[in-house]
């Protein structure tokens, strides 16, 4: 071998090095990853997406979840897909955003489908005895269908829900298009525990989608897509369940994507934003029903409220 093979070889080598201790947006480039619902669990990231399908501007085409995992925020091992839609005896078969969450040593998903005989997106629940699965359907039934919520007239206000356990045990779940709702969970996370409830709008303006709890100190925040083009929107309160106080964008709209869908934790001293983007450039492919997964660092002012998030194409650091 001469020198200047070598010497290609090794650039090779430190180039591969580099890359593997620097992210970059996309994070995930293997398959088209939408609504990304991320989770710590031992030490270890967990994120549940959806895996869109569809041809170029062909329209939303999801028919399973992919896991994902992670122990530097920078490399992903993929887990494949531990459960699909069709698993659910009552779905026709659309894989809409979901969320898992860990309670007792097992893990709950729930996921957005059209239902079979109720019109409308209907919200199931999975569980597994692992973070990857496999998963199964937890009732035999939906938890919530399209004619058990009335705030709005439209099919499709009951997707996107997010799940939430308190410091005191007690889980929650948040969901809803055009209107957010929430209910409060049994402790056996499948069935609810009193009335659904309805956020006044006035305390998430301008909500679209995509609501996502978490909590730093005694406040809570809820965050949410806004609009259309989507931008991502943040209200804070004292208590799970409010009142609520608006307090603007944490997020511009994500590119080449009319929707966004956040998913925020912390993780080894940091705080990630995860979102999705329509930038797939593996081939530059991307777009709005072929979305990708993106991170990036999310900071707080020293009152608490959060500072907008830069999006990147650098992405994320590896942490140890």
């Amino acid at each position: 071998m001469d020198i200047r093979m070598k010497k290609l070889l090794t650039s090779i080598a430190l180039a591969s090095l580099s890359f593997s201790a620097v992210a970059a947006n996309p994070a995930i480039t293997d398959k088209f990853t939408a609504d990304p619902a991320p989770i710590v669990y031992n030490d270890t990231v967990y994120v549940y997406v959806g895996r869109d399908e569809a041809k170029p501007d062909e329209g939303y085409t999801m028919h399973e979840w992919l896991v994902y995992s992670s122990t530097d925020m920078v490399n992903w091992k993929s887990h494949g897909s531990p459960f699909k839609p069709t698993d659910f005896s009552w779905s026709s078969g659309s894989a809409w955003a979901g969320h898992v969450i860990e309670k007792d040593g097992k893990f709950y998903w729930y996921t957005t489908s059209s239902h079979k005989t109720v019109k409308g997106k209907a919200i199931g629940v999975a569980v597994s005895d692992s973070p990857t699965g496999p998963f199964k359907d937890a009732r035999g039934s939906a938890l919530v269908t399209n004619d058990m919520t009335k705030a709005t007239d439209i099919s499709w206000d009951d997707i996107d829900p997010a799940a939430f356990i308190d410091d005191d045990g007690q889980a929650w779940l948040y969901w809803g298009n055009q209107k957010a709702y929430y209910a409060k969970l049994k402790d056996n996370m499948i069935e609810f525990d009193g009335p659904i409830h309805v956020v006044p709008d006035e305390q998430v303006k301008g909500f679209t989608e995509a609501p996502w709890i978490h909590k730093r100190g005694d406040t809570y925040y809820l965050s949410y897509a806004t609009g259309f083009p989507e931008k991502t929107a943040y209200s804070t309160s004292k208590s799970i369940t409010g009142p609520w106080k608006y307090q603007g964008l944490i997020a511009e709209g994500a590119q080449n994507s009319n929707t966004i869908h956040q998913g925020i934790i912390d993780y080894k001293g940091k705080t990630y934003f995860f979102y999705h983007t329509g930038m797939m450039q593996h081939p530059n492919t991307g777009g709005s029903f072929r979305r990708s997964m993106a991170i990036d660092y999310l900071y707080y002012n020293d009152d608490g409220t959060i500072k907008k998030v830069i999006q990147t194409s650098e992405g994320v650091k590896a942490v140890k």
